[in-house]
């Protein structure tokens, strides 16, 4: 991994093949269905500051088209599918997330879309920071620039 100087603060820069996939541990009862568990620092590598989620997105829309330069996000969907196309500016890799016990770990600096969400789908999204306009890329030239220092 190549590092980044972000303000004061020096980063790795990461690569797509950093985003992996997380299996959650399910714990289930025939009778009272199934629970499975996210704990800060132990299932993710951050502590959760934010979280949010997606639903009732209408076929054929795109969501995310950005990247972050520090925020960490762990993706889960919780009902139904949805595509996360993930691209560090050379490589793209696409996760198709369709059970609610696997969830996408994306680290800083990956550019991010989502797509082909299934009717009555809810995308989960674990964030390691609260909302800082100042840490999105919008730009997809822009991320390219961010790449390549």
């Amino acid at each position: 991994m190549m590092n980044l100087l972000l303000g004061d603060h020096k980063m790795d820069k990461f690569n797509v093949y950093d985003c992996s996939l997380i299996e959650l541990n399910k714990h289930h009862s025939k009778r009272k269905g199934s629970i499975s568990v996210v704990e800060n620092d132990e299932t993710i590598p951050f502590d959760v500051k934010r979280i949010y989620y997606l639903y009732d997105v209408p076929g054929g829309v795109e969501r995310g088209g950005h990247a972050h330069k520090a925020l960490y996000q762990f993706i889960v969907a919780l009902s139904g599918s949805f595509t996360v196309v993930l691209d560090d500016g050379y490589v793209k890799r696409s996760f198709l997330l369709n059970r609610p016990y696997v969830g996408l770990l994306v680290k800083p600096g990956i550019w991010r879309v989502l797509n082909d969400f299934s009717s009555g789908s809810v995308c989960l999204v674990l964030a390691s920071e609260k909302y800082d306009e100042a840490d999105y890329i919008r730009s997809y030239s822009e991320f390219i620039q961010y790449r390549k220092q």
